[in-house]
């Protein structure tokens, strides 16, 4: 249990340990809001900025998970990671009595969860955390997983990868990381050759400057096939060994969302080859189509060439694709890369009809 700030109604740590414990106490609250006030969380008086109104909801729980730390990481650790936000609560997540290496953190705004996103992928000692948004009823079933866990007499300690690999829950989904550069989806499915995997099923993920990270996301037939292809962990591709991780869908549309990836289409055409399609990346989540026609003013749309993503639980992804008239309507329109919509600039990349119906019926 972690306190910093003088967010909460009580500047003591171990007030606020004690307030934890009365939720865990609760029992099914944990999956629910419980009656009148939160122990945990109680709206911030400031009101947030217009670009963050809710139109009359409450605001969201302000949650992050952790994922990737140091299995010898201390809650303080996490706070410096943090540092310059309110952290709450810190939970570390444990599974059998052994830390998985992954932690919830409860902040002080909604808001501050968009800063503690952008820690992602920095350093805690010589590994890189990942950071991703979370809900209200992740972080309490942790805490009752954590109370199941004490009562049954286990005691925490640190784990190995390996070992946390194996109590993995899996979706599906598996994580790939070490791919060599140059690894196409060819060489997954090769890899894999043991299993049923389409293309479209391979997500191999770049930088911001199109460049690969050495990473991939891989969807699988069933949850059967994800925990079978474990047993490829750490066998390699070309000369380097490749480490697998079990994901979900909600972390490849988060990855997705984030960065660009690398798609190639059955028919061979080169990903940077440009189309009468552009996908654009860093938009306002407050954008609407009426701000992306003014962006391409210079251009003749209608609304319904304009296809705005959304993840699976209905949040904007902050990307779009836009349909123009022609090519060279297309390539005329990249001039506008990195030119600003309200105050965040926008990134244009050549798309496809297939990348863009893709991100559609994934909900995104």
């Amino acid at each position: 249990m972690y306190y910093r700030g003088n967010y909460m109604d009580s500047g003591d740590a171990r007030e606020m340990g004690f307030k934890r414990q009365r939720i865990m106490d609760q029992g099914s609250s944990y999956y629910a809001t419980p009656p009148g006030s939160s122990y945990m969380y109680n709206p911030p008086p400031p009101p947030l900025p217009p670009s963050y109104s809710y139109h009359g909801q409450p605001p969201p729980f302000p949650v992050v998970r952790l994922r990737g730390l140091p299995f010898d990481c201390s809650e303080t650790e996490i706070a410096d990671f943090l540092h310059g936000l309110d952290v709450v609560d810190v939970l570390l997540v444990h599974k059998g009595g052994r830390f998985t290496g992954e932690a919830y953190c409860v902040l002080g705004y909604p808001l501050q969860v968009d800063f503690a996103l952008q820690r992602n992928r920095q350093n805690i000692g010589r590994r890189y955390v990942e950071v991703f948004r979370s809900k209200k009823e992740e972080y309490y079933k942790a805490i009752a997983n954590e109370v199941y866990d004490s009562r049954g007499g286990s005691v925490p300690r640190a784990r190995s990868a390996d070992e946390s690999k194996d109590l993995a829950e899996h979706t599906g989904v598996l994580w790939l990381r070490g791919l060599p550069f140059s690894a196409s989806k060819e060489d997954i499915i090769d890899f894999f050759k043991d299993f049923e995997l389409p293309e479209k099923s391979i997500h191999i993920t770049a930088t911001f400057e199109g460049r690969p990270t050495g990473e991939a996301f891989v969807e699988f037939a069933s949850a059967d096939d994800s925990r079978a292809a474990m047993a490829k962990d750490r066998m390699t591709i070309g000369n380097r060994y490749i480490e697998l991780f079990a994901s979900s869908s909600e972390e490849l549309e988060e990855a997705v969302s984030r960065g660009r990836v690398l798609e190639k289409p059955v028919d061979g055409r080169d990903p940077n080859e440009v189309t009468s399609i552009l996908r654009m990346r860093g938009l306002p989540f407050s954008a609407g189509k009426d701000d992306i026609m003014d962006f391409f003013k210079d251009f003749v749309l209608t609304e319904d060439a304009i296809h705005v993503t959304f993840l699976s639980d209905g949040r904007p992804t902050g990307e779009a694709f836009v349909e123009f008239a022609s090519t060279d309507d297309a390539k005329a329109a990249l001039a506008k890369d990195r030119m600003t919509l309200g105050s965040r600039y926008v990134e244009l990349f050549p798309s496809s009809i297939e990348d863009m119906n893709h991100a559609v019926s994934r909900g995104r």
